[in-house]
């Protein structure tokens, strides 16, 4: 029978997500891991798997944790509302304190190389995710006259996200969260109006 652990693998994984934030997928070493975490290689293969799996798992905490606003915006009355809220949300949670600057996903699928094919390949997967459902929001408004007749759902949608992976990176080179929140209201300046 095996030794109890002797750490909290709760711990362990936020400490995990948040060097993969910093430092990107593959600019995280087990070492980075296993020293962020407290933890010996032994005990991050028995409990997360490998190096994959562990991130898997925290960008799954990062998109329940950091990333719930998405879904609530999509639940506005107006689709306006729906996009400013989502690019506000990204803005704060890209200017947390006590988050590392940017956006762990814009931060990851930009720095993968061929090496880590499978992880951008899941990142790519995660995004479209998002970006479909923010265009099937954008249709439903389109039906309700909330959007005007020749607007394009899809192409809204993909402004928004883009726009969004834009105040990573402003966030990530340390702008402030008044002048990426300016970066937002000049951008929304584009959105259509009814």
């Amino acid at each position: 029978m095996g030794r109890p652990r002797e750490f909290d693998a709760d711990d362990a994984l936020q400490t995990a997500l948040e060097l993969f934030w910093r430092k990107g997928y593959e600019g995280t070493s087990i070492t980075d891991l296993t020293d962020g975490m407290g933890i010996t290689k032994p005990s991050l293969y028995g409990t997360f798997g490998n190096k994959e799996e562990l991130f898997r798992m925290a960008l799954q905490r990062y998109e329940e944790h950091y990333m719930a606003f998405f879904w609530s915006a999509l639940e506005q009355p107006e689709a306006r509302t729906v996009a400013l809220d989502i690019l506000r949300g990204f803005v704060r949670a890209q200017t947390e304190a006590c988050n590392p600057g940017g956006c762990l996903v814009v931060n990851a699928a930009s720095s993968c190389s061929d090496a880590a094919l499978e992880i951008h390949k899941t990142i790519v997967e995660r995004i479209q995710v998002g970006q479909k459902a923010l265009a099937r929001r954008f249709e439903r408004a389109k039906r309700e006259g909330d959007l005007p007749d020749d607007s394009n759902p899809e192409d809204l949608a993909r402004y928004i996200l883009t726009v969004a992976q834009g105040t990573a990176v402003q966030a990530s080179s340390g702008a402030s969260r008044e002048d990426v929140y300016r970066l937002v209201d000049i951008a929304m300046k584009s959105f259509p109006d009814k």
